[in-house]
């Protein structure tokens, strides 16, 4: 019996679309006829997007389908495609290189975002809003150091670094308390196997709490 590799087979295109889908693109380019070419290629494009939903949620969905189906027929496919058709050339286009944002961060568990609001809440003349603000901060910034350092902190830690990171300009008093915040490790749920364990140990359970019987009782007796 011979046995067929993949390592001996045609070079597999666009692998998430399988090799099916490429020896489909393969029958249809040829074919003579443009109409029937059509319809054998709008069938694929249909199983094309079955085999990956999640290009639903891509911009121009059909479009990019489309584009795929040429990329797999190395651009020889000829049909009335509703779209520009693409060219080798499109591949060796690169994006453009997107700079990634150099900011230092004095505190990394309360992130720029905390930074960026105490710098608008220092902008604030008004008293009493400032005051909400500067509350509101405080609490963010607690909730933020109990989800990153898992462990509980005391208001004091809280307000001491809203005065460093305001320059002593925000502060709040020392009596006040923020938003209680606690971390809770998640608790495994029982699975089913489990679930039949605890219910056979609580039938085990009743049934050794159970009176046990009285073989001497002549009521018991038939």
């Amino acid at each position: 019996m011979n046995f067929e590799y993949n390592t001996t087979r045609n070079e597999l295109i666009l692998a998430e679309y399988g090799r099916n889908v490429q020896n489909m693109v393969k029958y249809i380019i040829e074919l003579p006829d443009l109409e029937e070419r059509n319809k054998y290629a709008q069938a694929v494009i249909d199983l094309m997007g079955f085999l990956n939903p999640h290009l639903r949620d891509v911009a121009d969905f059909k479009h990019k389908l489309w584009d795929h189906l040429h990329i797999i027929s190395g651009y020889k496919i000829d049909v009335d495609c509703p779209y520009p058709k693409p060219t080798p050339e499109d591949a060796l286009v690169k994006p453009q290189h997107i700079g990634y944002p150099q900011q230092k961060i004095t505190y990394k568990h309360y992130g720029k975002t905390v930074e960026t609001m105490i710098e608008k809440a220092k902008a604030v003349e008004e008293p009493e809003r400032r005051a909400a603000m500067v509350q509101g901060i405080a609490n963010f910034m607690k909730m933020a150091y109990v989800t990153w350092n898992k462990d509980s902190v005391a208001d004091e830690t809280i307000l001491k670094n809203l005065r460093e990171l305001s320059g002593g300009q925000l502060e709040l008093d020392e009596n006040i308390n923020l938003n209680k915040v606690e971390f809770k490790p998640q608790v495994a749920r029982p699975t089913n196997n489990n679930r039949g364990r605890q219910n056979n140990n609580k039938g085990r359970q009743n049934n050794n709490n159970r009176p046990a019987r009285n073989n001497n009782n002549p009521k018991q007796r038939h």
